[in-house]
């Protein structure tokens, strides 16, 4: 499947002939921050923005004072486009190669006297990038200027999470915290080899030149030759690298909270299978316990599984997560079918630890992380701590989201199955009555 086909499709705001354009339809667009693409009555893109509320944005131009410039746009829209994006970072990174690749008749270039940032790319034999105000723009390599350093060093950490660089002013005689980020590839202890620096620095051109189809094209290429060769290994990199320039592209949430899930939690791939486990018990006759999947991010409802306590203790979570585990996977395992490449249990320490234990007698090594409510706290089998990251961390967005399904399907399967019991035992004290 060509990764554009799992991105939400641009939703429009049409204006039909002449009629008076208001800001009735700009109430539907969302609050989040991206891009909006104003088109002429033919299709053709007129103007590109960016906005950290792509509703207060795009409402400003209904509702105030124009001057004659935003008048003569706002005469010649058709429709708007918007594409949602995690953060502004992403927005200015996403509305400067748009611009570059559309050329939008009202799109002009920062001509006043003011110092604006661009991005700088060295002429070394490792070249470094980073933000600067340079006084004399010709002499350098430069993209840009940008409206604000602010938005523009989010991006460019975005851009360097897929192709790390090196941004050091003196190149140091050992490794940094920047290459234990993989943020940098460490050119300075000879981690990277010349060519292969120089071709990164060559895609970070093209992403801020807004030639993404060549770039994606070269990828998707070299990854379909690795694996041909079964080097799957740099396939699965590759794979990677393109599902993150699609989200940086496309504003897409759901890759970007998958690429920051495999990399908190260190993983060889990224999850997109994800499988939650959570039990409930309502009551003594009421135990139960469910599945709920995840793919590309999005819950997957026909997948879910529900399962009714058989052989668990009463009211004991351990067993009944032990149970759940055991019934799920082993039926998978004699279907032959393929396992998720996560799976999380809503718990701590103790639940983890039985769940791995029933995987371990499968044969299953599945990843497994268990998420302990009170501090939002993961847990690990190789860790004796938890790790707790920022509550801002997309990947920690994921997991919660994930983990909330798998609740709210157990609750209400338990709340399901007391209805029914209460509902049995009516029936049958009305037919006594009846005799």
């Amino acid at each position: 499947m060509d990764i554009r086909e799992k991105v939400n499709p641009v939703r429009g705001i049409k204006f039909k002939g002449n009629e008076n354009k208001t800001s009735n339809g700009v109430k539907k667009l969302p609050l989040s921050p991206g891009v909006y693409i104003m088109k002429s009555n033919k299709g053709k893109v007129i103007y590109v923005g960016k906005a950290t509320s792509l509703r207060k944005r795009v409402s400003s131009y209904f509702s105030k004072a124009v001057d004659s410039k935003t008048d003569s746009l706002l005469k010649n829209i058709g429709d708007i486009d918007h594409i949602e994006c995690v953060s502004p970072g992403q927005a200015l990174i996403l509305e400067a190669a748009l611009i570059k690749e559309k050329k939008p008749k009202y799109n002009i270039s920062l001509r006043d006297n003011k110092s604006y940032p661009y991005v700088e790319i060295t002429k070394e034999k490792f070249p470094r990038i980073f933000i600067s105000r340079p006084k004399q723009p010709d002499e350098k390599i430069l993209f840009g200027p940008y409206p604000q350093a602010k938005t523009l060093k989010p991006a460019l950490t975005l851009i360097r999470r897929v192709f790390p660089y090196r941004s050091c002013g003196r190149m140091p005689k050992s490794v940094c915290l920047f290459f234990h980020l993989k943020l940098c590839p460490a050119p300075c202890a000879g981690k990277v080899t010349l060519n292969a620096y120089k071709n990164t620095i060559k895609n970070i051109c093209r992403i801020l030149k807004g030639q993404r189809k060549e770039l994606v094209k070269e990828l998707t290429a070299k990854m379909k030759k690795a694996a041909v060769e079964k080097k799957f290994e740099q396939a699965k990199i590759l794979r990677d690298k393109l599902l993150a320039i699609d989200s940086l592209y496309k504003g897409n949430p759901k890759v970007h909270e998958i690429i920051s899930l495999k990399e908190i939690l260190n993983l060889s791939k990224l999850p997109l299978c994800i499988e939650a486990i959570d039990v409930s018990s309502l009551g003594r006759n009421d135990c139960v316990g469910s599945v709920v999947v995840f793919r590309d991010g999005i819950s997957d409802k026909n997948s879910y599984r529900r399962f009714q306590m058989k052989t668990a203790r009463e009211r004991d979570d351990y067993d009944m997560i032990g149970e759940v585990i055991r019934r799920r996977y082993s039926r998978l395992v004699k279907e032959k079918s393929s396992l998720p490449d996560l799976i999380i249990v809503d718990g701590g320490k103790g639940h983890l630890a039985r769940a791995h234990k029933e995987l371990e007698l499968l044969g299953i090594f599945t990843p497994l992380i268990g998420l302990a409510k009170r501090n939002e706290e993961i847990w690990t089998i190789t860790k004796k701590v938890p790790l707790i990251i920022s509550r801002s961390n997309p990947g920690l967005h994921l997991i919660q989201k994930v983990r909330d399904e798998a609740h709210r399907f157990a609750h209400s399967y338990g709340l399901v199955c007391r209805k029914k019991r209460i509902m049995n035992r009516k029936g049958k004290l009305i037919k006594l009555e009846k005799k």
